[in-house]
């Protein structure tokens, strides 16, 4: 691959007036470059190059970006004190916060070194993701000093080259990538290919030289043949012909392709004036050059999210080969080769941003947030994999609105995507036109209808589905807003039940209440209240706390459970015990369990043992006094339950759901209507033989297009 640098400051300064006329911003870059020379002097490179041979030539990189002044004075000092030794705080004194912030960062990357161990791993990828919240110009001068040393990555051992190329593409690849810088990227490729994997890139380089003199010949003569049909039409026009890139080809034929079925060996690229052009010149070339169907794409209509606009076209061209053709404006042209760096002003500066980059910083900023939460490191890592480096589906809304999201995101991940309030509002979703459940995987092209309801919330369920840390944090964080005195009422309520259950005097408990405080090691009664509120603790467990040096008929039952595990008697209750023929056994109504369900028992004081589904919430804290039970396999009665069917507003969605009950032998015992201003949500109770016939009922209900969703409801 061809590149140019430079040897001097002057250079790297006629380039840098193209776009910056400030004499003080020129200044300082002039001044950045005396200091890191100084820093540098007696420092060489590995090449035998001067040291400041790669700084001067980052920055040059990065002036094919438009980098504002600060960006190309912290690039030519980047190393000035990873390998300089200079001191942060002179850099600060001589060049101001903003600068000193870029190399600190670049600094702090550039100590870390992925492949060493897996604890470097996981604090390169949290610096990576760190860099790109805090300000992105730090990782654009990563990436840039990476094209640079990658020019010159010869000079290591085998096995050092190898390392290098292998973090470059599996890292700073999709970053570039996720950030539109498409000059980088494509260098990073080539150069990562050739020294990862020397054999393949050889491969790929002969196939490519076998037809070199044809292929640049039939560039030409098609671009010859493009010129004449524009200049006829009077249409003002730059055109270019490129070479399909070593790595892209290696890539698809990695993929199953053969190298003939390669449509973009060829290809051009036509750049005019205004988006108008663009379309009048797909007309003129596919007048004269029939096109290849199925190959047309239109992102000038249809954007990729990193702002990607360009007409694409695979026509028959000069003899009777395939040409890929891109049409597109200046505009277009500069944001496809430059990406979020295209839209930097040289004036701003750090922390002032563009619209465009905010939203796209916004991914690396959810990241963080999941880190926030203390998740493990190896989740970490794949959240990082899967939603920066891994691969993206573009789907739309039906308005035509584009949005990349991970492979594997569902519809909750979209509706949290478009909007925090469309994704807590959210009670189905319609995927070309479908209804599809909301744990449904989207695919590429998809377009995607979301539809809501104000009174609707979310449901914690979605965590097991949703893909992105942006929904995953959203979802937390709404239920972690539940109002909280709300919550402390509540705990006070069923914990004032409890005890006026088991007969106790209020005030004697209430007198005793320090021996529960201290128990459970918090500091005071509202923060118990809120525990019992939310679930975190159950109110049986607190009220057992005062009694504790009470031995009552339940801890003799626990203890007999214990000794009996192993002999489980066959009766005719419908809930069976470990160890017990003869106890009081009832389906707890927090969430009403049916034969099918996996059930857990809870020992209960004065009540026998509460069967629960295993994931109840109510007993997820009371491993003390769960117990093994399973259904009577000969029982036939039937079992309560309560189910939500959100429709649109038609009579006929009611007559449909009482209708389908009695051939799914479901009786509907209460019917609840909520109307909204879109739909109607009926919450219905019902028995229900098991949970084989529930699910064959809800899913005969989904089968009607007027039902947008049907769920099992849990209090």
């Amino acid at each position: 691959m061809e590149f140019k640098e430079i040897d001097t400051i002057e250079e790297l300064i006629e380039v840098v007036k193209k776009y910056i006329d400030s004499e003080e911003e020129l200044d300082t870059i002039r001044k950045a470059y005396d200091f890191a020379k100084e820093v540098h002097k007696n420092d060489v490179r590995l090449s035998g190059e001067e040291y400041m041979h790669h700084p001067l030539n980052v920055a040059y990189i990065l002036t094919d970006l438009y980098a504002d002044s600060d960006t190309l004075a912290a690039a030519l000092m980047h190393d000035t004190v990873h390998i300089g030794k200079a001191n942060l705080s002179d850099i600060e004194k001589e060049f101001g916060k903003d600068i000193s912030a870029l190399v600190k960062g670049i600094t702090k990357l550039n100590k870390l070194n992925l492949f060493t161990d897996s604890e470097n791993q996981i604090n390169y990828y949290k610096k990576i993701i760190i860099g790109l919240t805090e300000d992105v110009r730090i990782i654009i001068i990563k990436l840039a000093e990476r094209v640079q040393n990658m020019r010159t990555l010869y000079v290591l051992p085998i096995e050092s080259r190898k390392e290098k190329a292998k973090e470059t593409i599996e890292i700073l690849v999709p970053i570039a990538h996720r950030l539109g810088l498409s000059s980088i990227k494509s260098e990073l490729e080539v150069n990562s290919l050739k020294y990862y994997k020397p054999n393949a890139f050889v491969s790929v380089e002969e196939l490519l030289n076998n037809t070199e003199e044809e292929r640049n010949n039939a560039v030409k003569e098609m671009q010859r043949k493009i010129s004449e049909l524009l200049l006829e039409n009077n249409i003002k026009f730059e055109i270019k012909g490129r070479a399909k890139s070593i790595y892209s080809i290696y890539n698809k034929l990695q993929k199953g392709k053969k190298f003939s079925e390669i449509y973009d060996i060829y290809a051009l690229r036509v750049i005019v004036d205004t988006e108008s052009e663009c379309y009048q010149v797909l007309g003129i070339i596919h007048s004269k050059f029939k096109p290849k169907t199925g190959r047309f794409k239109d992102y000038i209509a249809n954007p990729k999210t990193n702002m990607y606009q360009s007409l694409h076209t695979t026509v028959f061209g000069y003899d009777g080969k395939l040409y890929e053709i891109q049409i597109r404006t200046h505009k277009m042209d500069e944001i496809a080769e430059r990406g979020i760096a295209s839209h930097w002003s040289y004036k701003e500066k750090g922390k002032k941003l563009q619209n465009s980059m905010e939203q796209k910083l916004q991914l690396f900023r959810s990241i963080m947030e999941l880190n926030d939460d203390k998740v493990s490191a190896e989740e970490f890592v794949n959240t990082v994999k899967d939603e920066v480096l891994g691969d993206s589906i573009y789907v739309y809304t039906p308005k035509g609105d584009v949005f990349e999201l991970p492979k594997g995101s569902t519809p909750i991940d979209f509706a949290y995507k478009v909007h925090t309030k469309i994704g807590e509002t959210m009670v189905g979703a319609l995927v070309n036109d479908t209804i599809v459940p909301l744990n449904s995987k989207l695919e590429d092209g998809d377009i995607i209808k979301i539809n809501t309801n104000k009174n609707s919330t979310p449901s914690k369920e979605w965590l097991k589905y949703a893909k992105t840390s942006q929904a995953k944090n959203k979802i937390k964080a709404f239920f972690s807003k539940i109002d909280k005195n709300e919550a402390i009422e509540k705990g006070k309520e069923t914990l004032d039940k409890e005890i006026r259950r088991r007969k106790m005097n209020m005030d004697d408990f209430y007198g005793r209440m320090d021996i529960v405080l201290k128990e459970i090691k918090i500091a005071d009664e509202n923060e118990l209240y809120l525990g019992l509120g939310t679930g975190k603790y159950h109110p049986a467990t607190v009220v057992g706390i005062v009694l504790k040096n009470d031995l009552s008929k339940e801890d003799f039952l626990l203890e007999k459970i214990i000794k009996n595990r192993e002999n489980i008697i066959d009766v005719k209750n419908d809930i069976l015990v470990d160890g017990i023929d003869e106890i009081k056994v009832t389906l707890a109504n927090c969430c009403n369990p049916i034969k099918g369900d996996e059930i857990v028992g809870y020992i209960s004081r004065g009540n026998g043992i509460s069967v629960h589904n295993k994931d109840c919430h109510n007993i997820k804290d009371s491993e003390d006094r769960i117990v093994h039970v399973k259904w009577n396999n000969n029982i036939t009665k039937k079992f309560k339950s309560i189910i939500s069917v959100t429709g649109y507003k038609k009579d006929s969605i009611l007559l449909d759901i009482i209708s389908k009950s009695s051939p799914n032998e479901v009786v509907i015992t209460k019917v609840n209507t909520i109307n909204n201003y879109q739909n109607n949500i009926y919450e219905l109770t019902i028995e229900v033989l098991d949970l084989e016939h529930l699910k064959k009922y809800m899913l005969d209900l989904k089968q009607n297009s007027d039902i947008i969703d049907v769920e099992r409801v849990f209090l």
